[in-house]
């Protein structure tokens, strides 16, 4: 059984929690955090929602751009991502891969025969990462980067009835103490 890393993208490795994957900037320590996690047995595998693309807000090849230019950006000396995966759908679709639902997960679970239980969800949103880490059996880590700040805050209500196992400044912050557990 392997374990894995399910990293949000926007706020968490990079850019802002609620704009556009087209503006995307990685932060300075993602590349580090990602080989960290890697170099400690993680599969390092993003979950991303674009309901903008269900919205039709963003075209399917825009966000291919996009994707292709990130992937090259953190894999362009060494994997450092293995599966980037999308939920494009809106609320009213009724999906079961919008997070905080589980179905990306479920997904990997079997491709990479994971074990849950030593798998994380690392996010800036609670109400998303927190809540599907629950919701998938594995633990969430709550970074303060992005609306991170603000889901711990004045937006702490929309998962009031979950906690993060770990609250950490940014995602290199979160490995260094899931490597400590």
């Amino acid at each position: 059984m392997s374990k894995a890393i399910f990293w949000d993208l926007q706020g968490t490795l990079g850019g802002d929690a609620v704009t556009s994957i087209e503006l995307f900037e990685p932060y300075s320590f993602s590349k580090e955090a990602l080989k960290l996690a890697r170099d400690n047995g993680y599969h390092n595998i993003v979950i991303t929602n674009q309901s903008r693309i269900g919205k039709e807000m963003l075209s399917v090849e825009a966000y291919n751009q996009m994707v292709d230019r990130i992937l090259n950006y953190f894999n362009s000396n060494e994997i450092l991502i293995n599966e980037f995966l999308c939920c494009p759908h809106q609320n009213s679709d009724n999906c079961d891969c919008k997070k905080p639902k589980t179905g990306l997960i479920q997904l990997c679970i079997k491709k990479y025969n994971l074990n849950i239980r030593d798998c994380f969800v690392i996010g800036d949103m609670g109400k998303n990462e927190i809540v599907m880490a629950r919701n998938a059996g594995c633990k969430g880590v709550l970074v303060l980067t992005g609306g991170g700040k603000g889901s711990l805050n004045e937006f702490r209500h929309t998962w009031a009835d979950y906690e993060a196992d770990i609250i950490a400044d940014n995602a290199l912050e979160a490995i260094k103490a899931i490597l400590k557990e």
